[in-house]
Order: C-alpha cells, then sequence, then structure tokens
C-alpha cells in the first residue's frame, strides 16, 4: 500500500466505502462504472490512464471477508469481480521458458491448474505472503492466451481433464471445476455490492 494511502487512512479513518463503481473483467482490465452502468449491468469503461492504473494495481487488496478492494486515499472501493480476483497471461519466453503474471504485473507461480464448465482455464498459486493464512489465490486465464496454454497441454476429449506442462518437468492434472463454485472454494466475493 502506497505510504500516502497509508497517511490518508490514518487521518481520515471513518470514510465510508463504496461498492459498484470498480470491476475487474475477465480479461484483466480495470474500468470504472457510473450510475448507468451499474443500473444497466454493464461492465463500464475501461480505465486508461496509466498513473491511475498503477495506483489502483498497488492498492488492491482483500479484506477479512474475500472483498477485493482499492484503497483509494481514506476510501476503500470494493471491486466487481468479472470472474476472479486474478487475470493471468500466459507467454513464451525467450528462452523456452513459460511465464505467468497477473493483472498488476506480478508472477505468478501455478500449483494447480483447473477447467471450467465454460471452456475457461483457472490457476490456483500460493496464499499472499502478507497473509499465509488466506486462501490460495486464483487466476482465470486471459482467452488470449488458451492457444499459448494448449501448446503446453494434453487434454483429453472432453477438454476438463488432462495436464499441463510447466516448467522443469512439473505436470500438473488439469482438474474440472463447475464455475459457479469458484468463489466459494477460493474463498472470494464476486460482488460485493450485492453483499450490501
Amino acid at each position: 500500500m502506497d505510504d500516502i494511502v497509508k497517511q490518508a487512512l490514518a487521518k481520515w479513518p471513518n470514510v465510508p466505502a463504496c461498492t459498484g463503481w470498480l470491476m475487474l473483467d475477465r480479461r484483466g482490465q480495470w474500468r470504472m462504472r457510473d450510475e448507468a452502468a451499474q443500473a444497466s449491468g454493464s461492465p463500464g469503461t475501461p480505465i486508461r490512464h496509466e498513473a491511475l492504473l498503477g495506483f489502483i494495481n498497488r492498492n488492491y487488496e482483500r479484506d477479512e471477508r474475500g472483498q477485493w478492494f482499492f484503497q483509494n486515499g481514506p476510501q476503500r472501493v470494493y471491486v466487481e469481480l468479472g470472474y476472479t480476483p486474478w487475470v493471468v497471461r500466459l507467454s513464451v519466453e525467450a528462452d523456452g521458458a513459460l511465464a505467468l503474471k497477473d493483472q498488476v504485473g506480478n508472477g505468478f507461480e501455478p500449483s494447480a491448474v483447473f477447467a471450467d464448465d465454460e471452456g475457461g482455464i483457472l490457476f490456483a498459486g500460493a496464499s499472499d505472503p502478507g497473509n499465509p493464512s488466506a486462501p490460495p489465490r486464483i487466476a482465470v486465464l486471459h482467452d488470449h492466451d488458451l492457444e499459448v496454454f494448449a501448446d503446453h497441454a494434453t487434454l483429453a476429449d472432453d477438454s476438463l481433464s488432462g495436464e499441463f506442462h510447466w516448467n522443469g518437468g512439473v505436470t500438473l492434472p488439469l482438474q474440472p471445476i463447475r464455475s459457479e463454485e469458484v468463489a466459494s472454494r477460493f474463498g472470494f466475493v464476486a460482488s460485493p455490492a450485492a453483499m450490501v
């Protein structure tokens, strides 16, 4: 968390939180959702301002109830999730190794891989190092990287089972999961606005 945010929290500790105004979509884009977007259920407008994106990325955290938020100075802005709290991109590095990076630009080391009933691929990784009692991180693979995934996987005919070949000869079994079970299994709230 940025120092300026910590200072604002200390100065104004009781600023009410807001919900519904910020979304992380399935492709890892942050989106602003004005009242019209919220009323219509649309994802909102992608944020393009690089400094604002960096500020959101540095101050994105999880609360004790599994709701993800962006700490905007003294105000907690809860995030509506298009699917999971993390979105990863899969690429092949120059040396042939695979790399997974989340939407904030950090590396993501997978410990498990899942195929959901809607054709999505999800990776589970270690818990947040700052909170080892938190559930494992879960990330949906950006849909533009499904071909790279398929190039490094052996899939059964049903495409919900098989294995993924990670770096160093590590093979992760591809496990089936139902999309509606992901949030409860991995301990996060997809829509904090629905909890209000």
